[in-house]
Formats: structure tokens, sequence, C-alpha cells
């Protein structure tokens, strides 16, 4: 066992009166130590039931006859964090957690690992850390919120943020709007559509790392807890198997996992954390992964933002494992890969089932013959930038319009709800990139409120920074390089016309050559935003978002 490092043989006597200062027995410290990753918190929603979860969970390992070991990780609410400095270190705090889970896993050699995650980047962070320490793990997330309800309607946090842009523009009330904000959010899980949390708890169960369930059993049903509990005892399984995370995550089980994620729409945040995590499992992956399979898989689930149904809904339809089924069909799926069932996918892809065609259309029903995210490409993001094509209106596809230019979030959102955005605009949002916000502000505010003022259908954004996975409409981020390196975003004036074609994966900025030059030669780097602690140092070490904003 990699656990006897610490607490086999005379010498590690110090080792284990040290364990039993915490009240471990012989027989528990001989036993098995699995590591409980416990991202629980008082400040995120997801993660306020996380100590449940974590009960659960370790009642799944003593019935296995091994021993939990519990600590914890760091979690921030992109929610909680949005349109305000604090949105800067989300991002960043993945690495943090990465780094932190890898600490303390090579500091006390555990057997394996159970992680357990609920919200935007704890997931990917745990994940990041999972396949570079490469010892037996499995995932079991807290589960998805339940939407809420008002006047018969499903609502949910997106609502709100919409409802302020309807506030501003005269289209409801405050009391409208405090009706919203009340009811919006009805207790603990991660936000209720295919948001960040929730399209990686899918993703994370479509690559084979938690059993099937994780993505969408709502965070207050028992079922959650009993898989906590069946949690605990598979990691043991994989344990005595030595059954490790890149023996699960292989090339062909994140191509499984981008067909899930164009299947269901997920957030445009998938293309910043996926390809994170296959650098840490070592299995290349371009971008245009993400372009080959969106042409090959259509678009199954209309999940909020894009549609009316919520992950409570894909749970009642079959779930995760219905979806790949579903995709199975036509070979869109691998289902020799092995998962953490200690199974290939193909035997649990024989007990699932699609119990609701509205919720998971059928592949000759699809919502849209694509899959949900695009990869756009041009002289403006000769790097990539990135768009969750699903939730973009139809007249919004292609279109071009003149370039209004905001140095940074705050000052668009002031433009915006002003008043003083007009149809046909294309907000183009820079200096909030990985480097240059630093740490890649999500931007649900100024999204929201573009939606919210009616302007939808006739405004898009453009943004080195990124979006929630609440976002709709015609909203590209990601786009690289970034404006602090020199891209050509950098450079874009107010009144520049810029053409949009998502359809055939193209974004340009109609520019002369001569004034193109006469603007590279003009630009001056600026300075940090940041100049102090941890934010300043991710900046310096931080690369771009179309390498997964990856350290170098």
């Amino acid at each position: 066992m990699r656990s006897d490092r610490m607490k086999q043989g005379i010498e590690k006597a110090p080792h284990r009166s040290l364990f039993k200062a915490m009240g471990y027995t012989d027989e528990e410290i001989a036993r098995p130590l699995i590591g409980v990753v416990n991202s629980a918190n008082e400040i995120v929603p997801g993660h306020i039931d996380l100590d449940i979860i974590a009960r659960a969970v370790k009642d799944g390992i003593r019935l296995a006859g091994a021993t939990p070991v519990e600590f914890p990780t760091i979690g921030v609410c992109d929610g909680i964090a949005m349109n305000h400095e604090g949105m800067k270190y989300s991002l960043a705090s993945r690495e943090l957690i990465a780094d932190s889970v890898e600490v303390m896993a090579m500091a006390h050699p555990f057997d394996a690992l159970v992680m357990i995650p609920n919200c935007d980047k704890i997931i990917p962070g745990m994940l990041m850390a999972a396949m570079r320490i490469n010892i037996p793990a499995i995932f079991i997330s807290g589960g998805p919120m339940l939407s809420g309800r008002l006047g018969g309607k499903k609502i949910d946090l997106i609502s709100v943020f919409e409802g302020v842009g309807a506030l501003k523009s005269g289209r409801i009330d405050e009391l409208q709007l405090r009706l919203l904000e009340d009811n919006a959010c009805p207790g603990c899980g991660s936000c209720a559509g295919m948001f960040t949390a929730n399209s990686m708890n899918c993703l994370t169960e479509a690559l084979g790392m938690a059993l099937p369930g994780n993505g969408t059993i709502p965070a207050v049903f028992a079922a959650r807890r009993r898989l906590a509990k069946l949690t605990g005892m598979k990691i043991v399984e994989l344990f005595e198997r030595d059954i490790k995370p890149r023996d699960i995550a292989t090339t062909a089980a994140f191509r499984n996992a981008i067909a899930v994620d164009m299947a269901l729409g997920c957030s445009t945040n998938t293309v910043l954390h996926v390809p994170a995590i296959a650098h840490e499992a070592g299995v290349p992956l371009d971008l245009e992964v993400f372009n080959e399979i969106s042409r090959q898989v259509p678009h199954l689930c209309s999940l909020s933002p894009a549609g009316s149904h919520h992950i409570e809904d894909l749970n009642s339809a079959g779930g995760i494992m219905a979806v790949m089924k579903e995709l199975a069909c036509k070979r869109l799926i691998d289902p020799a890969c092995m998962t953490a069932t200690g199974a290939p996918l193909a035997d649990s892809l024989a007990a699932a089932a699609v119990v609701d065609s509205d919720v998971i259309r059928g592949l000759d029903n699809a919502y849209h013959s694509e899959g949900g995210i695009a990869v756009l490409r041009g002289n403006l993001a000769p790097d990539g930038c990135v768009v969750k094509q699903s939730a973009v209106a139809p007249e919004m596809l292609v279109s071009m319009g003149r370039a209004r230019v905001f140095d940074s979030e705050e000052a668009a959102v002031a433009d915006i709800l002003g008043g003083k955005i007009r149809a046909g605009d294309v907000v183009v949002i820079r200096y909030e990139g990985p480097k240059g916000g630093p740490g890649m502000r999500e931007m649900l505010t100024p999204t929201s409120a573009i939606v919210g003022m009616g302007l939808g259908k006739s405004v898009a954004l453009i943004t080195d920074g990124r979006f929630s996975g609440g976002t709709q409409g015609a909203a590209i981020g990601h786009v690289s390089p970034e404006a602090a390196e020199g891209g050509m975003i950098g450079l874009v004036k107010d009144g520049d016309v810029i053409e949009i074609d998502i359809p055939n994966r193209s974004i340009s900025l109609r520019i002369d050559g001569a004034e193109l030059e006469g603007r590279r030669k003009n630009w001056v780097k600026p300075e940090p935003k940041i100049k102090t602690g941890y934010a300043y140092r991710y900046s310096l070490m931080v690369t771009s978002a179309s390498t997964g904003a990856v350290f170098k």
C-alpha cells in the first residue's frame, strides 16, 4: 500500500503515534487510507451541504473495509464573485486547488482519493490534480440545485441576472425583481441550469471519473446520499484493482466527454477546463477537436439558459448515461472505455434508457444538427475564440456590426445599463484575458444585461475574457491571443466593422493593412492591473485561453 510509507515498520512508530493522537486505532491505521477531499464551505450554495456528502462517502469507505481521512480545499462562488474584482480570482483558484490537492496527497501518501467538488473551478481543479497524482480516484459532486418557481414558471439564477437588465429598461419593476431574487435559488446545490458547474459535473461522469448519476441527481435527493455511499465503497475496489485516473481518462474518454458536451450544449468554460485536464493526463487535445466533434454530434438537450429545461429534468429523463446511449446508436461514443464503475462504459449504457424524449431528443429529432459549442478563427482571433452556438438566436449566427470598445467589464456594463448600446453594435471588452484581467473574468453581468434589455437578438459581445455557462446570445469569448499579449482585439477601435459567421467558424475585423500596421506600431503594452500577491504571480505564469490557461 502507498500509505505504508507513513505507517509501516518500527521507524514509523512516531507517525503512528500522531495518527493515534487523532483517535485512529491500530486497525484503522492498518487498513487502506483513503483521502476524502471535501470542498465544503459557507460561501458557495453548491458546497454548503458537502459535509453531508462527505459523511456518506466515509460511511461507504468504512463499509468496504478501508479508513477515510478527510481534508479540505478552497472554493469560489462565481455568482457571488461576479462583476467585481473578486472574479479575477475565480479561474486562478483552479490552479491553487489542483496544487493543494497534490500537496496533501504527496505529503501524506494516501492509497486513493475521493474528490467532493460541486462548483465551477473546484471540479476541474480536482480533476487536474487526480490526473497529475495518478493514484486511484473517484468523484462525487454535491449535485444540482432545483429550479425555482414563480408564477407557475421555472426560474434560476440567470433569471435574476437578466432581471437587472429588464428593470433598467423598464420591462419589470423593483417588486418583480425582488420576487425573482427571493425565488430563483430555492436551496443548496450547483445552480440549476447547464451552467459551468453542472457542465463539468456531467462531463466528469461522461469522462468516466464518477459513477452514473453524478452529474444530474439533485442535491436534495436521497439518491445523492446513496450515490455518495456507493462512491465510497467503489473507491476501495478501484484501489484493490489499481485502476488509476489515467487508465480511465484516455483520448477516447476525452472524446466521449466532448461529444456529451456538444449534445448537452454545455458552458463554453468546458473549452478551458477539458484541455487543462487533458494536459495533466498527458493527452494531446487541440481546440480543433471541439469543432470536429461539434460537426458530428447533434444538440439533443435544450437546457437553461438556452432552453426551458433544467438539470432536474435531465435527471428524470434518464441522465447522462441515457444521452450517451443515444449517441452510441450512431457510434458517436466509444463504449469500450474503462470507467470508475470498474467496468467498461458499455455496461452502464446497457442499464440506461431515455424516458422523456422531450428532454433528451433522438438523433433524428435534434434541436440543432451540430453540437452546442463552436470554435471560431480569423484575423481577430487567429488562435481561436469560443461561442455557445446553441444559445445564439438564428438571426445572430451570421452578423456584421460596428465595434463599441471597452477596456474593462465595468465600463461596458455602465454603457449597457445606461442605454448607450444600440441594435447592431458589437460590444468589445478587452484586457480581461488570463494575463490582462488578470484571471479572465467571467462576464455574466454584461451578457445578461444585453438579453434583459431586449438586445439579445441584435447585439454581439466579443471578449478575451470568458462567459458564464448561464450566458446566452452571440457572446464570443476566449479571444486568443488576448489584448495584453498584443492580440488583434487590443487594436480594435470604435466604429470598426466586425464580421461574425458562426456556421463557417469565422470572425474577422475589416481593416486596411496599412491602418492595422500603424495601430500595431502605436500599441503600448499595459501595466499589470494587479501588481501584488497571487493574482500578480498568476498573470506571470498563466498561458493563453487557447491552451486551457494552464501554467507555463
